[in-house]
């Protein structure tokens, strides 16, 4: 049986990627999450995927940040970015980040499950106007990316409600634990970082914000 993630906010995308999948993948099981804690909710479960399909916008991920943490997370398993953006730009930073196949949310079907079997199979998949592209000069973000891989899940969570702008009252709310334990969080967070208060930890993670495609293109 192969196991494929579905790892997308938005509901009939999933539903139209489910009937590709099904019709490409005779013996596959699909799981499907929403957001980045219903993803760590399969994770627990001990689930064993055989490839992760991202939506990099999905809610908890802040982009490049959540692609990090997640190619920590599941090592060994097969990660491919499914976004709406076709910028050369993302497309070769993904990579850079750790994803083994880049597939735009335009690409036929048929070429789509074709990708993920080329990528479970163990090569790299990126669209054609990616692979042309002169590789991009990236800032160096080694050390950035092993500490955020270095956060624990709730920790991620935290971080990214910060960079939401939340303050510690409401991250304790929506989390339902105290704001203390939030304030150990936050200190954590900030050691492992290598910052020393909210406003340094948004700066520092700026280079792995995207923008969000536009409504057009959802």
């Amino acid at each position: 049986m192969t196991n494929i993630l579905i790892a997308d906010d938005h509901p009939l995308f999933r539903t139209a990627l489910k009937q590709a999948v099904s019709a490409s993948f005779s013996d596959a099981r699909i799981h499907e999450a929403d957001s980045l804690a219903a993803l760590e909710s399969l994770g627990q479960q001990s689930v064993p995927f055989d490839v992760i399909l991202l939506d990099l916008h999905m809610p908890g991920t802040h982009g490049f940040s959540g692609l990090i943490y997640l190619r920590e997370q599941y090592r060994k398993v097969p990660l491919i970015v499914i976004s709406a953006t076709e910028d050369v730009d993302v497309i070769q930073r993904a990579i850079h980040f750790g994803a083994d196949g880049f597939i735009p949310k335009s690409t036929p079907v048929d070429t789509m499950t074709s990708a993920m079997k080329q990528v479970m199979d163990g090569e790299r998949w990126l669209p054609e106007h990616a692979r042309r592209a002169m590789p991009p000069t990236l800032p160096d973000l080694s050390a950035m990316s092993e500490r955020i891989a270095s956060l624990t899940p709730q920790q991620f969570r935290v971080m990214g409600m910060l960079m939401e702008g939340m303050q510690n009252k409401i991250i304790a709310y929506e989390l339902d634990v105290s704001e203390a334990t939030i304030k150990a969080h936050m200190t954590a967070i900030f050691r492992k970082l290598g910052v020393r208060n909210r406003t340094q930890a948004v700066l520092a993670l700026k280079d792995l914000a995207i923008e969000q495609p536009s409504v057009g293109s959802e």
